[in-house]
């Protein structure tokens, strides 16, 4: 009955369609291609459904054709039916029914696993660990389901309860949880601290939801306990709800500034965002990290605070997202979040990266050159330039990490070693003072020993590549014996890699453990402990006169403003 009445609507538009098609008069050329292609659309549906050798699924065939449509245009747009409208609240509000944990693959046993269960929430109260293997929800065997399918059967109707059974590792009969799903919020701020000199620092994960009122509270806290200056810790924020950066720019801008403009092609794409509200704090110095996954709105923050030289920006050029996205209802209870505008920041420019509009043959996009863009000037008229995402006033180079780490992550053997790890230590210290001890890494060199690990090295492939070109161009005979010499210096030595690249993965392992024991929480104060960005963070907060002199324009030296005759 359902897929006779699809049927019937599928008819009804083509016969709707086709009344549009004649109605059009022909000088209106737009507005006839428009109901031509919905004509044919239609057509094709009906045929496709009527004498196609299969029968087809008209939901999954036309979804699948507006998902390629609206992907053509920019990856923001998206269509989202009745039955996938959770996913889209959680974009919008940060929030979704479920457990709070996320899980990851079992590569060897090919089921899906805890990875790390959010503090305070389901998952966490009832007892789930990160290594637990997932056998049934409800009595339902769950192998054979990948990620994705469990995670929909984890999640559901807040209020709504369901039996869990797991294998824990360590364990020899598996152990059941009843569990009742939640709302569950993810932290806007995982983390906010007093660091040495008196320096605050807040983590913001998202603009999603409504994290300007979590981070005003982090704040007046920070500076009831004496805080001097203030470190804002975009990195990997991937943005979220526009008027929420306006919120928390405002905090450290005057009253009545322009933060955004964003611009469309009809009027109620158009604004303009300017602060509403007196400010929080207008003299504490202040500096921003960020790098490549900072996007949207925290490129919106970090730029207006960077374009009216309010704060010192540190760390790697962010995403490039100057795209804005509204949603509209859709027939059927659908959604479609679509972008309708760019925006542009107090400067003027716009940070957008990649020029989804002039695509090439392949149908492939590419960044802005950066000799593509324009110089814009802050207020105090430094320059900055748009078409690149956010350039940083101090650059940071991060190391890149070694190849051997990400396999031994991809194969989940940090993972495992870190789960053997718990078993053993009901408890460890406080982040700030845990360490991986020369004794436990040995220990996990054992257990990669033990496990046949296998790795590819890129500098053996790229030789056997050198190889097979310089004997191709007739020149290994002549340079054998260098080809000699460089396989044996570069021959696969396991034990050498762990040594040489020790610290990284101790790092690695670290994390991986605190979160364990102290969630995500933990393992920011982890990572705070060696980090380069933060380093330069507190080293231009801790020199005034290099802070004030940095967000100046720097002085035009003599010979410099004279012209050439």
């Amino acid at each position: 009955m359902k897929y006779l009445k699809i049927r019937w609507i599928a008819v009804l538009l083509v016969a709707v369609g086709t009344s549009f098609f004649f109605g059009f008069k022909s000088g209106d050329n737009r507005s006839f291609q428009v109901a031509k292609n919905l004509d044919i659309f239609n057509s094709i549906v009906k045929e496709l459904d009527m004498f196609y050798v299969d029968t087809i699924d008209p939901n999954k065939t036309i979804r699948t054709g507006i998902e390629s449509m609206l992907y053509s245009l920019d990856p923001y747009t998206q269509y989202f039916p009745e039955d996938d409208q959770s996913e889209l609240e959680q974009m919008l509000k940060n929030t979704y029914g479920g457990i709070g944990s996320i899980i990851t693959w079992n590569t060897k046993l090919k089921r899906s696993m805890i990875a790390e269960p959010y503090e305070h929430m389901p998952a966490a109260t009832v007892g789930l660990k990160a290594g637990d293997i997932l056998m049934e929800i409800d009595g339902k065997d769950l192998a054979g389901k990948n990620n994705q399918e469990v995670s929909e059967m984890l999640r559901g109707q807040v209020g709504t309860s369901f039996k869990l059974k797991v294998q824990r590792p360590g364990t020899e009969q598996p152990l059941e949880f009843d569990i009742v799903r939640r709302s569950i919020q993810l932290p806007f701020i995982p983390y906010y601290a007093m660091l040495d000199n008196n320096i605050g620092y807040i983590n913001l994960s998202t603009f999603s939801g409504n994290p300007s009122k979590e981070f005003k509270q982090a704040f007046l806290d920070l500076k009831k306990q004496g805080i001097t200056s203030l470190v804002i810790d975009l990195r990997n924020n991937g943005g979220g709800l526009l008027d929420e950066a306006v919120e928390i720019a405002n905090f450290f801008l005057p009253r009545g500034k322009t933060l955004v403009t964003t611009k469309g092609k009809t009027k109620q794409a158009s604004n303009t965002y300017k602060t509403l509200r007196e400010p929080l704090d207008l003299e504490i110095p202040l500096a921003v990290l960020v790098n490549s996954a900072t996007a949207s709105a925290s490129e919106i923050l970090a730029g207006a605070l960077q374009d009216y030289d309010r704060a010192v920006v540190v760390g790697n050029r962010t995403f490039g997202k100057g795209l804005v996205q509204t949603t509209r209802p859709l027939p059927y209870g659908g959604t479609m979040k679509l972008t309708t505008s760019k925006y542009y920041i107090p400067s003027g420019r716009c940070v957008q990266a990649i020029d989804y509009k002039h695509r090439n043959e392949d149908g492939s996009v590419g960044r802005i050159p950066d000799s593509l863009t324009t110089v814009f000037h802050t207020a105090a008229g430094r320059e900055v330039r748009d078409g690149g995402g956010v350039t940083p006033d101090i650059t940071v180079k991060q190391d890149k990490l070694p190849n051997i780490l990400f396999y031994l992550v991809n194969d989940n053997l940090i993972f495992n070693y870190a789960t053997e790890y718990c078993l053993k230590h009901p408890t460890i210290p406080a982040p700030k003072d845990f360490k991986i001890t020369d004794a436990d890494y040995a220990d996990f060199k054992a257990m990669v020993q033990k496990a046949d690990f296998k790795y590819d090295q890129q500098t053996e492939k790229i030789l056997k590549n050198l190889k097979e070109m310089a004997e191709f161009e007739g020149y290994l005979t002549d340079a054998s014996d260098e080809f000699k010499a460089l396989e044996k210096k570069l021959s696969h030595n396991l034990e050498r890699d762990l040594d040489h690249f020790s610290k990284d993965i101790k790092e690695m392992i670290a994390v991986e453990i605190i979160k364990r024991y102290y969630y995500q929480r933990g393992s920011i104060i982890q990572q705070l402990k060696d980090d380069k960005d933060l380093k330069e963070a507190v080293g231009i907060l801790t020199a005034p006169e290099k802070y004030k002199e940095m967000l100046s324009v720097p002085p035009v030296k003599p010979d410099e403003g004279k012209k050439e005759k």
